[in-house]
């Protein structure tokens, strides 16, 4: 989760304008200094009542009108925050200034060109403590455990050089301090938390990589005569390894060659990043299986349901739940799993970025959300809208589905409504809603029982009978096409025209192929009830149609 998180003492708003400021943020008015660590992160909703941590950094995403920042600066201070950023440039009024003063809330300005996505995820990196279940946190080589932004500034301090910490996607997962003394590529690339596509392709084109992670020592790169604009200063970078296992890089912006001594400390800090790497990802794999043991328990029901949203930050609260699965499409097992985690990761950052309280994590091999919403306020509808904007950032490239179910009022009713989005889902999974990707229940219920009547009759053994099981032995001898010009009919309500057209005949061709099934089947096509049974025959016990074939 974004918000919400356990932060180390030290995590203050100071501490995050060592780390991030010059780049991502800058301090407009306030104290940086206030005591007190910062509790969390929260996205300001101007819909919702906040439900803030202690000590909250609250992101203002769309404010900028000077009297609603004074109104916001106010309502802050009652839930005691730490600060306010809004998008640079800030205009200062007095009325701010004095809102500032009064409340002691600080207000902070965010680079034009980061995204507050980009924002969001930083400030996890760098408060998130990654500890669960320790009473006081691990340190390696005199640094806290797992964090990266104290190692990144401890070796910018060795080599006197700026550095990031880059994962094996070159994405940045920390940087040091003075990055404004490297080039543009280096402030592009951490206000992208990404290395530009133009930038790694010249570096794999020249072999950087493969030389990088073919060797232990650090790699020297000069800037290429025809250099991507921006790409300004020499890098060196040294790979960070777990034994066979390639973790990760560190990239120095540097003028020249690193001395013997500078060598030797870079290559040394390789060894002490894969260390926080790998607390990191152990402390990761922790904090899911927790936050997935809690989810289950508090989706199960019982009584220990309302003691596992407690511990969630749930309790007494209505929520909605979301139900998210990835199509197999033919993938591997190991390639399924992990593509499933990393839906469910980007879930539960999406879901945190819309409430501080939500909660997301895997369950098998579904990943379920709770999203908190107010009691007055239509939820579903609401999660609705979340689903549909996190899965056109998910893109078309992973077939994800989302089901969401009725509001939960209360724990109880939590079974019932993890209930309802699983039989969302699995519509939206047996692909009869072509195209659709996220639905209520209430939006293909008549799917939803359709898919469990195919369950009894499964469980049961059940055949056709009556007009459509004396169809099929026909069409089975005879090699006829009785049951799909039936089927076909019944489809376009009685349209001769539409009905022939989408099995490909002529349609008089059709008109005969009915009066054949009327009389080999003994089908009364003027009985309504004997039209609905044939339909759900058709749909429930028959076996599936095959596409028609073209003439």
């Amino acid at each position: 989760m974004l918000v919400s998180v356990n932060l180390r003492p030290h995590a203050s708003l100071g501490r995050v304008l060592d780390d991030l400021g010059g780049t991502l943020l800058d301090l407009v008015l306030g104290d940086p200094d206030r005591p007190g660590g910062i509790g969390g992160v929260a996205i300001h909703d101007p819909l919702d009542e906040p439900a803030l941590p202690q000590h909250a950094l609250v992101l203002g995403v769309g404010l900028a009108e000077p009297g609603e920042v004074v109104r916001q600066l106010r309502s802050l201070a009652r839930h005691d925050a730490a600060g306010l950023v809004l998008r640079a440039p800030v205009t200062v009024t007095a009325a701010i200034t004095a809102a500032v003063e009064e409340t002691g809330v600080a207000l902070l300005g965010l680079a034009r060109g980061a995204s507050w996505a980009q924002l969001a995820a930083m400030l996890r990196s760098l408060l998130a403590e990654g500890d669960v279940g320790d009473a006081e946190p691990e340190t390696l080589a005199g640094l806290p455990s797992g964090d990266l932004f104290a190692v990144a500034n401890a070796i910018g301090a060795l080599i006197d050089a700026p550095v990031t910490i880059e994962d094996r996607r070159s994405r940045v997962l920390a940087f040091s301090g003075h990055q404004d003394e490297a080039d543009p590529s280096r402030v592009e690339t951490i206000l992208g938390r990404q290395v530009p596509e133009r930038f790694s392709r010249m570096l794999a084109d020249r072999g950087v990589f493969r030389e990088l992670y073919r060797s232990d020592q650090p790699v020297f790169v000069d800037r290429p005569a025809e250099s991507p604009d921006g790409f300004m200063i020499p890098r060196v970078a040294v790979a960070v390894r777990a034994g066979d296992e390639i973790l990760g890089s560190i990239w120095a912006a540097v003028r020249e060659p690193l001395t013997p001594d500078r060598t030797q400390a870079l290559c040394d800090a390789a060894r002490l990043v894969a260390l926080h790497l790998l607390r990191v990802r152990a402390g990761a794999d922790v904090e899911r299986r927790l936050r997935a043991d809690l989810l289950s328990t508090a989706l199960e029901g019982g009584a220990a349901a309302r003691e596992a949203l407690s511990r969630l930050g749930l309790a007494d609260q209505p929520v909605v739940v979301l139900a998210l699965a990835v199509s197999e499409n033919g993938a591997e097992d190991a390639e399924i799993a992990t593509e499933r985690q990393r839906l469910a990761d980007g879930l539960a950052m999406h879901l945190s970025a819309v409430h501080p309280r939500c909660a997301a994590a895997l369950v098998g091999d579904t990943a379920y959300g709770l999203v908190p919403v107010t009691r007055d306020a239509d939820g579903e509808r609401r999660a609705l809208r979340i689903a549909k904007d996190f899965l056109d950032r998910v893109g078309e490239r992973v077939r994800a589905v989302v089901g969401i179910g009725p509001v939960a009022r209360s724990a109880a009713e939590l079974p019932e409504a993890r209930a309802s989005a699983d039989r969302a889902l699995r519509v939206l999974r047996s692909g009869s809603r072509a195209g659709r990707r996220v639905a209520l229940l209430a939006d293909v219920h008549v799917e939803a029982l359709l898919l469990e009547l195919q369950d009894l009759v499964a469980v049961r053994g059940d055949r056709p009978t009556g007009p459509v099981a004396r169809l099929i032995e026909y069409d089975e001898q005879h090699h006829a096409h009785l049951v799909e010009t039936l089927r076909a009919w019944l489809d376009a309500f009685g349209d001769v025209i539409a009905a022939s057209a989408a099995v490909h005949v002529h349609p008089n061709t059709f008109r005969y192929r009915l009066r054949r099934l009327a009389e080999v089947g003994g089908f009364d096509m003027t009985d309504p009830e004997a039209r609905f049974a044939a339909m759900l025959q058709l749909r429930v016990v028959a076996p599936p149609a095959s596409p028609p074939a073209r003439p």
